[in-house]
């Protein structure tokens, strides 16, 4: 296919074409340029076509005639029109994309070379959302305000929520993250969960199709302390001023300066998937991380009526499944754990599960030699535990231009050429520190989340008949002592960022980024975080349940209470249930609402009315004393378990709910 070029006025080394569509509208004919010898000009000439041609000379003609006015100006001792700089980008990832975007809006020339736009990476064929926090989003804003707001426009608010730590097994949170607090005091937009695809549309659609060249993949390059040269895996050469190594984890500039290494396995695989899916506390909860023992598991809100997840499994990389065996095994994997991981991976297709092996690499304290650096993963790869990964390449690629025109004013100040090897230095050095304590921060997040032990026996094979004892671990208690000291720290110094010190951007928080103001009353109290569910309650038959056999839906109307018995009583001012069982008594139990929670009220029966909790503690009700039950709690009319249910809270869909099929057609369950 015929390539469309440009002359260049600076460097007349760079040839640019577009060879592939990509995810959004792309001309043949986008802006390049050129780099070849006489010989090679003049075999390109015979290969051009007429309109091509014609378009050559016109952009010749405009260059010629912008020479001649910079040759008056000179006249008049007016200092000659400074170069530009043209910076080579080796991948159009999201840091590649972004350092373009900044780069481009400072004024330099820029190629970003990508192999593939439209490539699955990462989280598979789904290219699965990606969590953009205070400081990435922050960042963004000083880059280019217009393209922030695109980008949270489109993303899903999660900073407005609760967020944090829980129990696997129970479901109880142990730590609440305050995600919010940190942005609006330091005036930074609140932490968003995006498409990965989206995310790269809009960043490539900013930086422009005249500059991406899409299916060229950089293999090599060489720095001849002037320009630096990159070859493309076809063959092709290319020159530019620098080289920013922004290629991924397994980055071919990297391997290039600084010989191969290999990245380090996490020791953990990762399962991940996105179901059509509502949870019970949507308004209230953005994500959760389930923590367990060598496992755990993170779901998050993503807008759109679907959650994300991720199940984390500590074994050797490499494993696999027979066909259509990822979420049996994971059924079996996570056999026991609380409702709100069951139910989500219950409600995810099998096609919609996908595995991948988790590495990162090493910091180094070394990122770049004379006109090459890196950025982004290729450099400090992380893991995903504390959704930093992306925003530490946003970060980057701001920092990495703002000292290149550092350097360039100093330059068109001094007269002098602009020194970009210094200036790649002081990028790098202003990014080392924080990169490596935030990674550090990411290997941490990972051992504290699958060395989580609930209480004394847990993993210790013998001894774990110990667990049935119900003592809390050591660790358990001082783990939580330690994060509620240190995450308040953490989660301002990381989400901060440097929003304070950020050129172009004001103080400032969106009027949209508003969080309710039950929030700090939620982040204190898990009573008060219970009662704001805005959601039905279920009673669904269990066990070796025989005589009850429907699911009871529960109204919150506090005016009219359930009465449970053996036979119907219609002349009680409410909802009257029979449940034929020997151990039901006539009038058993009533079930009532008041204040957000729900009651259940043994009336002195025979067998006595039983409750189950979440931690597998089961106690029987005290007669005519109401006593409060909870999502995934079971309750037992009797002792003999022929009517026990288990207690749900749910959303339906709006466009499907009627009072036929309230008791029958629920949709999603937490």
């Amino acid at each position: 296919m015929a390539s469309s070029v440009l002359y260049n006025p600076i460097n007349p080394s760079i040839a640019v074409s577009s060879r592939t569509p990509f995810p959004f509208p792309v001309s043949k004919d986008y802006a390049a340029e050129s780099c070849r010898s006489p010989a090679q000009k003049s075999l390109f000439s015979r290969n051009l076509d007429h309109g091509l041609s014609k378009k050559l000379s016109r952009v010749k003609a405009s260059v010629a005639e912008a020479q001649r006015v910079e040759a008056s100006e000179s006249d008049g001792n007016s200092r000659p029109q400074e170069k530009k700089v043209r910076i080579l980008v080796a991948g159009g990832g999201i840091g590649g994309l972004v350092v373009a975007l900044a780069a481009k809006k400072k004024g330099f020339d820029v190629v970003v070379f990508e192999r593939d736009l439209s490539a699955i990476r990462g989280e598979g064929q789904y290219r699965g959302p990606i969590q953009i926090q205070s400081n990435a989003l922050a960042a963004l804003e000083a880059i280019d305000m217009g393209v922030a707001e695109e980008i949270m426009d489109a993303g899903c608010i999660t900073g407005d929520r609760i967020n944090g730590l829980v129990d696997g097994v129970s479901g109880n949170w142990y730590v609440k993250f305050d995600t919010f607090t940190p942005a609006a005091e330091k005036g930074l937009p609140v932490t968003r969960v995006i498409s990965r695809m989206t995310l790269q549309q809009i960043l490539a659609e900013a930086v422009g199709s005249d500059i991406i060249m899409n299916e060229s993949n950089v293999v090599d390059f060489n720095d001849d302390g002037e320009k630096v040269t990159v070859k493309l895996e076809d063959g092709q050469s290319f020159e530019g001023d620098l080289l920013v190594g922004a290629d991924g984890i397994r980055s071919k500039v990297r391997k290039n300066l600084f010989g191969p290494s290999e990245a380090v396995y996490s020791g953990y695989t990762c399962y991940t998937g996105i179901a059509d899916f509502v949870p019970a506390d949507i308004e209230t909860v953005g994500y959760r991380v389930f923590l367990g023992h060598k496992q755990y598991f993170v779901s998050s809100d993503v807008g759109g009526g679907k959650m994300q997840w991720y199940a984390f499994y500590n074994e050797a990389p490499g494993g696999t499944e027979p066909p259509r065996g990822k979420k049996e095994r994971l059924l079996k994997l996570f056999e026991g754990w609380c409702d709100n991981v069951i139910d989500l991976l219950l409600a995810t297709d099998e096609d919609a599960v996908l595995r991948r092996d988790i590495y990162d690499r090493s910091p180094i304290f070394t990122w770049g030699k004379g006109r090459v650096t890196l950025l982004g993963d290729s450099v400090h790869a992380m893991q995903p535990n504390l959704g930093q990964g992306g925003c530490m390449a946003i970060e980057d690629g701001y920092q990495l231009a703002l000292e290149l025109d550092k350097a360039r004013r100093q330059s068109i100040e001094s007269g002098s050429a602009i020194d970009i090897i210094s200036s790649l230095r002081r990028y790098e050095n202003a990014r080392k520190l924080r990169v490596a304590i935030i990674h550090g921060l990411a290997r941490m997040a990972a051992i504290m989340a699958s060395t989580y032990k609930a209480y004394l026996g847990v993993g210790l094979g013998p001894l774990s008949f110990l667990t049935k004892y119900r003592i809390p671990h050591p660790g358990r208690v001082g783990g939580r002592v330690f994060i509620d000291v240190a995450m308040p720290l953490m989660l301002s110094w990381v989400l901060g960022g440097n929003g304070s010190n950020l050129e172009g951007r004001a103080l400032q928080c969106r009027l949209s980024d508003k969080a309710s103001d039950h929030l700090r009353k939620w982040f204190n109290d898990d009573d008060a975080l219970e009662r704001a569910l805005d959601a039905d309650w279920f009673l669904f038959p269990v066990g070796d349940s025989t005589a009850a056999s429907e699911t009871i839906f529960l109204s919150r109307d506090e005016k009219s209470p359930y009465v449970i018995g053996s036979v119907s009583h219609a002349n009680f001012p409410g909802v009257s249930i029979a449940i034929p069982s020997p151990q039901v008594s006539k009038m058993h139990a009533r079930i009532s609402y008041k204040d957000g929670a729900f009651f259940v009220t043994d009336l002195r029966s025979e067998h006595g009315t039983w409750i189950s909790d979440n931690e597998g503690r089961r106690y029987r009700a005290s007669p005519n004393l109401p006593t409060r039950f909870h999502p995934t709690d079971m309750i037992e009319f009797g002792s003999d378990k022929k009517a026990a249910f288990r207690v749900k809270a749910m959303k339906y869909a709006a466009e499907t709910r009627t009072p036929e099929n309230d008791e029958n057609e629920v949709l999603q369950a937490v």
